[in-house]
Order: C-alpha cells, then sequence, then structure tokens
C-alpha cells in the first residue's frame, strides 16, 4: 500500500514545509515559552521529512512522476523470428531481453536522480540552519535553568527566613514571656 502515490512532485515538495509549518506553530501554541524547541523541531522534521522523500524517489525510481515520461522504454529486437536460426536464438533473445531491462532500469534511476538530489540537498541546508540553532536552543534553555535555580535559592532563603521567625514566636510562647 503506498500512500503517497496520488501526491504529484510538486505536492511532494511541499509536504516537507506544511509538516514542518503544522508541527511547529502547534508545539509553539501547545508551550508558548518553548518556542526555541518547536523551531528546532520544525527544522529537523523537515530534514527527517526531506530525506524520507529523497528516499521515497529513488525507491520508486521507476514511477513517471519523476521526468520518466518523454521517452519510451527501449526494447530487444525479437530474434526468435528469424528463418533458420531463430529457435537457437531464444536464449539470446532472453539475455538481450534482460540486458535491456537493466538499461531501462539505469535510465529510469537517472532521470529520478536529480529530484532525490533537490529533497537531500534541501535536507542539507536546513541541517545547516540547524546547527546554530541547536546551540542558541541549548543557550536559552541554560538561561533559564540559572534563572529558575536563583529564584528556587530566593525562596529557599525566604523559607530558611520564615523558619527562624517561628522559631523564636514559638521560643517566645514558650517562655511565657507576655505583655
Amino acid at each position: 500500500m503506498d500512500l503517497l502515490s496520488g501526491i504529484s512532485e510538486e505536492g511532494l515538495r511541499t509536504l516537507p514545509w506544511a509538516a514542518a509549518l503544522v508541527f511547529g506553530l502547534t508545539m509553539t501554541v501547545w508551550r508558548p515559552h518553548r518556542f526555541h524547541w518547536a523551531a528546532l523541531g520544525s527544522v529537523l522534521l523537515f530534514v527527517a521529512v526531506n530525506v524520507g522523500a529523497g528516499l521515497y524517489v529513488l525507491y520508486h525510481y521507476g514511477d513517471a512522476r519523476w521526468g520518466g515520461g518523454g521517452e519510451p522504454p527501449l526494447s530487444a529486437p525479437s530474434l526468435s523470428g528469424a528463418p533458420v536460426v531463430g529457435q537457437f536464438m531464444g536464449p539470446l533473445e532472453s539475455f538481450l531481453s534482460g540486458v535491456v531491462g537493466g538499461v531501462n532500469d539505469f535510465l529510469a534511476f537517472k532521470r529520478s536522480l536529480p529530484v532525490a538530489l533537490e529533497f537531500f540537498a534541501a535536507a542539507g541546508w536546513a541541517l545547516l540552519i540547524a546547527l546554530p540553532l541547536a546551540m542558541l536552543a541549548i543557550a536559552m534553555s541554560y538561561a533559564e535553568a540559572r534563572r529558575r535555580r536563583a529564584e528556587f535559592a530566593r525562596y529557599q532563603l525566604t523559607v530558611e527566613r520564615l523558619k527562624d521567625e517561628i522559631e523564636d514566636i514559638k521560643r517566645q510562647l514558650g517562655s511565657g514571656a507576655g505583655p
């Protein structure tokens, strides 16, 4: 079952962009304070979908969507119909059919390779963007963690101060010191 068989080449080119955009918007709405991670996740999803699309094109290299509709496939000549020696040409004819089939496969692969390389190139450029984006996301997360640790230390100090005040009040009440 091939889910992408009904998608044109342009639709397949649009798929990584749409997937990354939907993922990025969803993650931004879900966790708005983690926008940097949503952006990095979107870029990495774009990479993954582009690599998947490139592999799909290479796996389905014989498909007419990759520019194979212009030239008719090669065919081997029929040698079995030759007078006198035709009956002995059967093995040669099957060998030639195999060779021509291999050449047709090679030509189909040759036509699909530029399409697949476009997907791989887009994935490579996205990886180039992902590296500084990952560094930025890590730096922002580190700064956020430092801020939270400092805030927790302030709360902890306040709790300790309040505990000391409670102990002072308990001592005053326990000693019977009144007004």
